[in-house]
């Protein structure tokens, strides 16, 4: 059993994680992991945080000459915005009057965490609820994301729409048709939807969503938006429906529900399932060289709790920002007075980096299966156990259905 724990305040002196479970002699490049820091503070209609942090991991433990040692790996954030709040964020008292904030955001965590834990200041709400804590999320999944590579599994995103603007052109539509073609492989996916501010697939959706960004950004507004996030490359057996809590899709559903603001998540084709007759939700099974294989992948990659050997296809809905530059109505906890909201240095759109954060979560969550059900305490161990399984699983089953 693989996991992981993230340590950290958003201005505090940096961000922890401890990662503790992956079988030893697993690669690790490091630049590979800093790329994907990297893409996570991408995207047009980013905040001023993202001119002042460069994010990138440094490993303090569990790897060695750029192998895992099957020990608990450490890796250290640094925030270098933390030089200019040494005295806010301050480990001991201080005699200097640091400003307490008593005016909660709609939409944040302001209000429920003030309340939960009984502050008096507002602020130690912010720091551990704000985005920031999925740098540290995604160092951790971009270790997964490297354990999954040496089974040729790999894990991409592109952005569906921004403040309601759509492609002409509905990709979702190949990847649920199940194509095949490299185009739409992870990887492939990523590749392309990089190459856009906005991480979208289509040149003229881009213009339309980086006017409206802009329009947003002068009246002080923000924008939200759906993502996909696809894995390509898996076996059949991920994941179980034994037992409720050892879904693998219910484990990707939590966890992507676990990204900041991210408030809806769906497999396949959905909600949209739920107005199709029966015949037009399921993917028919046909025969293959392999043995078996699907005429459509609406089921997303899984069923009864299980993969199917498709890509998984998972669409998340982020909301838009909290923090307004023009706010809107909340009450001053101190006077007990209707006022504004207060402005808190944000992001006015933050979609293309939540699809970044969606492949690292998916990521860690496809590993953990993994592991669970090939195990191994080195990955010689753990490619034995793999190798084996799906050499010989179609074979198998023909077997046993063929017996008298």
């Amino acid at each position: 059993m693989i996991r992981y724990l993230t340590a950290g305040e958003s201005h505090g002196k940096g961000l922890v994680t401890i990662v503790e479970g992956f079988p030893s002699n697993v690669p690790i490049d490091l630049e590979k992991i800093n790329l994907q820091m990297k893409r996570r503070q991408s995207g047009y209609g980013r905040g001023g945080r993202m001119k002042i942090e460069t994010d990138k991991a440094e490993i303090i433990s569990g790897i060695r000459f750029n192998k895992t040692l099957g020990s608990p790996i450490s890796m250290f954030v640094v925030n270098r915005d933390w030089e200019n709040w040494t005295d806010i964020m301050s480990h001991e008292k201080t005699n200097k009057r640091i400003e307490k904030i008593t005016v909660p955001r709609p939409g944040h965590a302001d209000l429920v965490g003030s309340s939960k834990y009984n502050f008096n200041d507002i602020r130690n709400s912010i720091e551990r609820s704000s985005a920031r804590e999925t740098a540290a999320r995604v160092a951790a999944g971009s270790i997964a994301r490297l354990f999954l590579e040496e089974f040729g599994i790999s894990v991409g995103s592109y952005v569906e729409n921004i403040g309601g603007i759509y492609s002409k052109e509905k990709y979702s539509d190949y990847l649920l048709m199940n194509k095949t073609s490299e185009d739409f492989k992870a990887w492939t996916l990523s590749e392309k939807a990089d190459l856009s501010p906005v991480r979208v697939l289509d040149e003229e959706q881009e213009k339309k969503i980086i006017r409206k960004i802009k329009a947003a950004k002068k009246k002080g507004d923000t924008l939200g938006g759906t993502f996909y996030v696809v894995a390509t490359g898996l076996p059949v057996g991920l994941g179980t429906f034994m037992h409720f809590d050892r879904k693998l899709d219910a484990a990707i559903a939590g966890a992507m529900m676990g990204i900041n603001a991210v408030k809806a998540v769906e497999f396949g084709t959905g909600f949209n399932a739920a107005d199709a007759f029966g015949s037009e939700s399921h993917d028919e099974i046909i025969k293959s060289d392999a043995g078996f294989g699907r005429k459509t992948n609406r089921a997303g990659g899984v069923e009864g709790g299980t993969t199917t050997g498709l890509p998984i296809i998972v669409r998340a809905a982020m909301k838009p920002i909290a923090t307004l530059m023009s706010p809107i109505e909340t009450v001053d906890l101190a006077s007990m007075k209707s006022v504004l909201a207060r402005r808190e240095r944000s992001d006015f759109v933050a979609v293309p980096a939540c699809a970044v954060i969606g492949e690292s979560v998916l990521a860690w969550e496809i590993a953990k299966f993994f592991l669970d059900k090939f195990g191994g305490d080195s990955i010689e161990e753990t490619r034995d156990n793999y190798n084996n399984y799906t050499r010989k699983l179609n074979n198998r089953l023909i077997k046993n259905f063929k017996k008298k």
